[in-house]
């Protein structure tokens, strides 16, 4: 796979090593089983997969090379580069600035860009609509674009069974700037929905087998399906595919329920499947699907809690922490600086959709077992950060020293 110049202080010699060492036993990337790393009385569980993906660090060259290749002139971002503040605000620090937040919420006036303006296209894409109304400004929209790669294969999937026939069901956030980007490049070519969940899946199921009235689903979607979609029966022939940084397990759980309803509603035989229903199965993405991996692996083994490192807006951290939280006490946090002490941590809460400090997180037992991974817009040295601070907190820092030193040579 391809190699990226991204600024080294976004490297971890520690995290690099472990990585390297993880990549050269394991080409084929089939263990899932965690690194051990015995600093003295803290035991640190790494994840086998985690950090910075394809897509990201293709999207952080990109972004600093247009600074580089554009000086003097005004540069803009679309939205965030990607889900990390850090990343965010070194961009911000270069004098890029900002036309939406995440939302979509404009922070400026698009009238103020001029064709001499630079814009540069975040990791997640964008909707045919703004990429046209940036082309009538004069500005190219591709020169500096850093859709993921994995993002537009879902795109082409998308365009490809519409082209055929199928109506798309996008199973994503709908505010998200990805599913929004996916949405509006699907029903350009076909008639396009929406589902966040299992939930609105079985609802959907339930227009598919015609056991709730077709005028019902405009309410219940609303602003979730394409103009003109006809719920009577553009719902016949389907194709799931997703946003690229949800759970996959959950996307392929929704695309199974949905493909045996209308089978079983059409009464369709096994061989004339594709009569009703799409296979979208290559569009989940690899860095997804090595990550949940990786978490699932990582919970294979005991430990006290689980510390999962992010932006607090990304969606594929949003997962690892689900996860992580069926079976132990688990902590979102976006930095070192989270870890206040030895009895404080400040974290995100995902039900609540808040940061909280929670007193006495930390066992007073040692060993002290902690299990670590993050999101795939986090940066290693982060992570080596987040590690540095909790061998700081339970005395154990010579001994991340060491195995600083230990890993570096080892792999030298």
């Amino acid at each position: 796979m391809k190699s990226f110049n991204v600024p080294v202080h976004y490297r971890s010699p520690l995290v690099t090593a472990i990585k390297q060492q993880r990549k050269a036993d394991d080409k084929m990337k089939k263990d899932h089983e965690p690194t051990i790393l015995q600093l003295g009385s803290l035991h640190i569980i790494l994840a086998r997969h985690f950090g910075f993906c394809y897509g990201v660090e293709n999207a952080i060259e990109i972004a600093f090379k247009a600074v580089e290749e554009n000086k003097g002139k005004r540069i803009f971002l679309l939205s965030e580069m990607i889900h990390n503040p850090g990343v965010n605000a070194d961009l911000q620090a270069l004098g890029i600035k900002f036309i939406m937040d995440t939302k979509g919420n404009m922070l400026m006036d698009l009238n103020e860009l001029t064709p001499e303006d630079v814009v540069i296209i975040p990791a997640f894409g964008t909707t045919l609509e703004l990429a046209k109304t940036l082309k009538d400004k004069g500005i190219d929209p591709t020169l500096y674009e850093t859709t993921c790669p994995f993002v537009e294969k879902v795109w082409n999937r998308a365009e490809k069974i519409g082209d055929d026939g199928y109506t798309v069901v996008v199973h994503g956030k709908p505010g998200h700037e990805e599913t929004r980007a996916t949405f509006s490049h699907s029903k350009a070519h076909t008639p396009t929905v929406v589902v966040k969940d299992m939930a609105q899946a079985e609802l959907l199921a339930q227009y598919i087998t015609e056991d709730l009235p077709a005028d019902q689903f405009y309410d219940d979607f609303k602003g979730q399906y394409s103009e003109a979609f006809d719920a009577a029966k553009d719902l016949q022939r389907i194709g799931v595919v997703n946003q690229t940084t949800m759970l996959a397990s959950e996307t392929q759980a929704i695309a199974d329920y949905l493909k045996q309803e209308i089978l079983m509603y059409y009464r369709t035989p096994a061989p004339k499947t594709a009569e009703r229903f799409a296979d979208t199965r290559d569009t989940l993405c690899y860095a997804t699907n090595d990550n949940q991996s990786a978490v699932q692996g990582m919970l294979a083994q005991d430990a006290d809690m689980a510390v999962v490192i992010g932006g607090y807006n990304s969606s594929n951290t949003s997962h690892l922490v689900e996860l992580c939280e069926l079976q132990l006490p688990t902590y979102f946090i976006n930095d070192e600086h989270c870890l206040v002490s030895v009895d404080t941590i400040r974290h995100f809460e995902l039900h609540t959709h808040s940061e909280i400090e929670t007193r006495g997180y930390m066992p007073l037992h040692r060993p002290m077992r902690v299990m670590i991974t993050s999101g795939a817009s986090c940066p290693d040295a982060l992570v080596e950060r987040v590690m540095g601070r909790l061998a700081e907190l339970t005395g154990n820092g010579d001994a991340m020293v060491r195995a600083t030193k230990e890993w570096g040579s080892s792999n030298a």
